[in-house]
């Protein structure tokens, strides 16, 4: 079997500079307000690999949490990305650590190895049940509402033995997210009985668990987006026979990964507007501004859109 993993080999080097953490502050409206605020010292630390994660533990934890996310630029392509010694010790403070897992966060592995952390590590995948299909595996678990659904509870439960206290309250912090998820999940039953198997094409795999959630077929031959993502090459022959597919209009969208682009999604994204194609743009990262259910509902906004014109 194989996975799709394109996350380069890690460079600690001592000296170099410093990544910038930001922790997520994402609005955590389902925290009870009669909660205490905890104290820097009383919070539990919680490092991600991305803002995804950053934004998931801070909506579940609420105060009483500190959540620094590794990975939180929505212009920066998070399988080129290097961590450094930073985010070295970042990983050691941290008593809960979560991971996407399937290859896309490798170095998040690699530098606790090294540091020889006692944290709680949650991997993402791991969760999920998530196993390749075809010898390949799809790693984008945070658009998989099911997923992510099982995610917030491995949290919740991570956090309540970090401390014990907010057991409680991480607990219904988790109910309510889950609620919005629930939400969510309808969303794209809804949307599926107006897309009835209608095409699509991507440009790399990213948000293929909600378009087959929503109904949609994936078009797009096999070889280029796997070559898309591995960051290989792709065959004039095989650039045509996609593109191919947005002059005959044989597909109602491009899903298109905005964080990844190069000169063959640069062709198939002007051959889409070129020929009335819905582009819808999507990223693996969170946006600024945006918190996880928010960034999701506009996602799906979108494809509600696409498959009603």
């Amino acid at each position: 079997m194989r996975t799709l993993p394109r996350v380069p080999l890690i460079s600690i080097v001592a000296g170099v500079a410093t990544v910038l953490l930001t922790a997520c502050g994402s609005p955590a409206s389902n925290v009870s307000s009669a909660s205490p605020t905890a104290t820097a010292s009383q919070r539990v630390t919680v490092v991600a690999s991305t803002n995804v994660y950053g934004d998931i533990a801070k909506q579940i934890g609420g105060d009483k949490v500190e959540v620094v996310s590794i990975i939180s630029d929505p212009s920066q392509d998070p399988h080129s990305f290097e961590a450094n010694t930073q985010t070295q010790l970042q990983l050691t403070k941290a008593k809960v650590i979560i991971e996407n897992g399937g290859g896309y966060d490798d170095f998040v592995d690699t530098m606790l190895k090294a540091a020889g952390s006692s944290a709680q590590v949650l991997n993402a995948v791991t969760v999920s049940g998530k196993t390749p299909v075809g010898g390949v595996l799809n790693e984008h678990i945070w658009y998989d509402f099911p997923s992510v659904g099982k995610l917030t509870d491995e949290i919740a439960g991570a956090l309540s033995k970090a401390d014990p206290t907010g057991a409680s309250l991480y607990t219904a912090n988790a109910a309510a997210f889950k609620d919005k998820l629930q939400t969510l999940q309808k969303q794209e039953s809804e949307i599926a009985t107006t897309a009835k198997g209608q095409g699509v094409l991507i440009t790399e795999p990213v948000p293929l668990y909600m378009l087959e959630a929503c109904g949609l077929v994936n078009r797009t031959p096999e070889k280029f987006s796997e070559a898309i993502e591995e960051g290989g090459d792709v065959s004039p022959r095989l650039l045509q026979e996609t593109l191919a597919l947005l002059t005959g209009k044989k597909v109602v969208a491009l899903a298109y990964n905005e964080q990844t682009s190069g000169p063959e999604t640069e062709k198939l994204k002007q051959a889409a507007q070129d020929n009335g194609v819905a582009v819808v743009p999507v990223t693996e990262t969170m946006p600024q501004g945006k918190d996880y259910i928010g960034w999701m509902n506009g996602n799906l906004a979108a494809l509600r859109t696409t498959v009603s014109r």
